[in-house]
């Protein structure tokens, strides 16, 4: 069997850096090392899609990513590795723990188990079964497979492969501890733009700082205000953009990430504010345009309306929440969330109109290319 230690040590060596995920007994020897491991940072992601996303992040900021999930998450992560992963062809290692392997397990996980490996077939994602004979090769395999494709592959893991329960976890690392800034939010929002004039006031801060945009409109409406090699626009994976936002804020510190993010976005994304505030990244700027409706699909209303994002943020523990309508609000909002001491989130009322938008002119490969490009990870 493989220890955690000689798991974590092999990939080290193969420049692996970045880990994400949610565990699975089958690989907890693994996860306990990571925990406490001096170098290979570890993040416990809320779902397995999440993880998928904080590792596209991490990848544009040059980092070489893995993402650790059970066999169930494969089926959670479907979308984001197809219309994330895959479409922009970004790397990762994927370690996938293969319960009901055999058929031999809870029944939860018996077909699951059964249909793992055609799941991984039938996304095109090239995959190995791990052994402890065969770590090296496997590892190695890994590597260059997902440089080569730019895309990402999986090994799967089986019961009795790596050892259980020999690694214990240290405490989590410590994160600095910063009061949250006071600020009273506003009772009522009353919003007096449209998003694309409020898009407008939250861009004239901005000098290099990257920007990633939550799909549908919010991109489009961005990209006829200007385009920059900063700004990367989702064509699908509704929901991840701030968990592209936060790995690629966690894989570059010392740079200002700001995401533009909508209702319906953050709303299929919950688990992300109190992971954002659990970590603390001080130069996060989560941007939310709120107008209360799904855009893209025929203006169906949100939650929105009768659920204050911006008081979950508050209550998840974001260090500064703001609540603001209006266009030099805005402006000063996103200025003052660029200096630093976040993360920082500001909730942009908009009302429901929308422009007349072009598509975004470029290919898929173009914005991952040139976004890293941007980031001066190229």
């Amino acid at each position: 069997m493989i220890s955690g230690a000689a798991f974590a040590g092999a990939l080290e060596r193969r420049g692996f850096d970045f880990f994400a995920g949610v565990p699975c007994s089958l690989i907890e020897d693994l996860i306990a090392t990571l925990e406490s491991h001096p170098r290979l940072p570890y993040v416990a992601t809320p779902r397995e899609d999440v993880a998928v996303g904080m590792a596209a992040g991490a990848w544009f900021g040059g980092r070489r990513p893995v993402v650790l999930m059970q066999n169930s998450g494969l089926g959670t992560s479907l979308n984001a590795l197809a219309s994330l992963s895959l479409m922009y062809g970004l790397p990762a290692l994927l370690v996938v723990t293969w319960r009901g392997h055999g058929g031999q397990d809870a029944p939860e996980h018996v077909l699951m188990g059964e249909i793992s490996p055609r799941l991984l077939d039938l996304l095109g994602i090239p995959h190995r079964v791990l052994s402890a004979d065969t770590l090296e090769a496997d590892l190695d395999w890994a590597a260059a497979e997902m440089n080569r494709l730019m895309q990402p592959v999986a090994l799967l893991v089986p019961p009795k492969v790596v050892e259980v329960g020999q690694a214990h976890a240290a405490t989590s690392r410590a994160r600095v501890a910063r009061a949250p800034l006071a600020a009273a939010l506003p009772e009522t929002l009353k919003p007096s733009l449209s998003r694309l004039d409020a898009l407008a006031a939250a861009r004239k801060p901005l000098g290099h700082e990257p920007v990633v945009h939550a799909n549908g409109y919010i991109c489009r409406e961005s990209f006829s205000l200007g385009d920059r090699p900063e700004n990367f626009y989702m064509i699908g994976s509704m929901g991840l953009a701030s968990a592209i936002g936060l790995g690629l804020s966690l894989a570059r510190e010392r740079t200002a990430t700001v995401v533009f993010d909508g209702d319906g976005n953050l709303l299929m994304n919950l688990g992300i504010l109190p992971l954002v505030a659990s970590l603390g990244p001080s130069r996060f700027a989560h941007v939310v345009f709120d107008n209360e409706v799904y855009g893209s699909t025929g203006n169906q209303r949100t939650i929105s309306g009768e659920v204050r994002l911006d008081r979950i943020a508050a209550a998840a523990g974001y260090r500064s929440v703001a609540a603001v309508t209006d266009g030099p609000s805005i402006t000063d909002s996103v200025r003052a969330a660029l200096a630093g001491d976040g993360p920082h989130f500001i909730l942009v009322k908009v009302t429901p109109e929308g422009a007349e938008a072009p598509r975004i002119p470029y290919t898929p490969n173009d914005l991952r290319d040139r976004f890293r490009a941007a980031s001066g990870e190229a």
